[in-house]
């Protein structure tokens, strides 16, 4: 693509990415960290311009072939699902995981979700609505910026993030289905909250349930470590493609060998090095 400006690409005037202090990033930043705190989550429409639509489509359906696809069977928390644990415990239910992942590695630089990705001042405003000193790019060589790919008949079933916040952007719509459900706070960083969980995925839980229907340039920011989430299963005949803009607080972040194995079907050396100094946040099961 040519190469447009921060300006070009942004509604700036809706959103100042470079003008943190204005009044009009002020409210956004205020509105977005109540949204944050009560629901979980918070989406900026039309972050990127409406007409901008179309590159984003075409960038990520030429990317889409590029994706590691490798349907597996999965749990909630994403841990191995021969672990030992109660009867009656939602850890036990399992599911088909069908979306897959082109590796940052494969994402061009010059694409726009890329630009956005790497801008310091895109990563300044998303600090600030997370009411975040700072945030870093991934060390990761394969993580960080990834198209997350769902075609026809698929869907990314129910679960939690292992970080606590996740940005993303829709860039290509399904045709039908493909909705982003999420329960927000359904669990805390020292309760795992299992009845309640038991209930979504046993179909009792309605009641927890939020749905959104966001439309591609949509930027989210969501706090996917303690909410449940999916996205339903896509139908008709187009695949739905969602760019995730992954940070961290702490610089140096690089995946774990066993978790990058899983999403990209190989691991580099400096998963490897990183493994012997990955250090938990929490004690949650993911």
């Amino acid at each position: 693509m040519k190469n447009l400006t921060l300006d070009q690409i942004v509604d700036t005037a809706r959103y100042p990415l470079s003008d943190p202090e204005s009044a009009e990033a002020r409210a956004v930043f205020s509105c977005a960290r109540q949204e944050l705190s009560t629901l979980g989550c918070t989406v900026l429409p039309d972050f990127v311009r409406p007409a901008l639509r179309a590159t984003l489509q075409n960038e990520s359906a030429a990317l889409a072939p590029s994706a590691y696809f490798d349907a597996e069977t999965v749990n909630v928390y994403n841990i191995a699902v021969n672990s030992a644990l109660p009867d009656g415990h939602p850890g036990r239910r399992t599911f088909t995981r069908g979306n897959a992942f082109v590796a940052r590695d494969r994402i061009p630089v010059n694409s726009l979700i890329s630009r956005l990705y790497s801008d310091k001042a895109f990563q300044g405003f998303i600090a600030r609505c997370f009411d975040l000193r700072e945030l870093y790019e991934l060390a990761d060589p394969l993580a960080g910026l990834v198209l997350n790919v769902i075609p026809p008949g698929m869907e990314h079933p129910w679960h939690f993030d292992t970080n606590e916040f996740t940005v993303s952007m829709l860039t290509q719509r399904a045709q039908d289905g493909g909705v982003f459900e999420y329960c927000p706070h359904i669990r805390s960083a020292d309760d795992e909250n299992v009845d309640a969980v038991r209930d979504v995925l046993d179909g009792r839980g309605e009641r927890l349930i939020r749905r959104l229907r966001l439309r591609p340039g949509d930027l989210q920011l969501f706090r996917g470590r303690y909410a449940l989430h999916r996205v339903s299963p896509v139908q008709g005949e187009v695949a739905r493609h969602t760019a995730i803009f992954a940070y961290s607080e702490r610089p140096g972040v690089v995946g774990s060998p066993a978790r990058t194995r899983q999403l990209f079907g190989r691991v580099l050396p400096e998963h490897l090095a990183a493994e012997e100094h990955a250090v938990r946040g929490d004690l949650l099961l993911d």
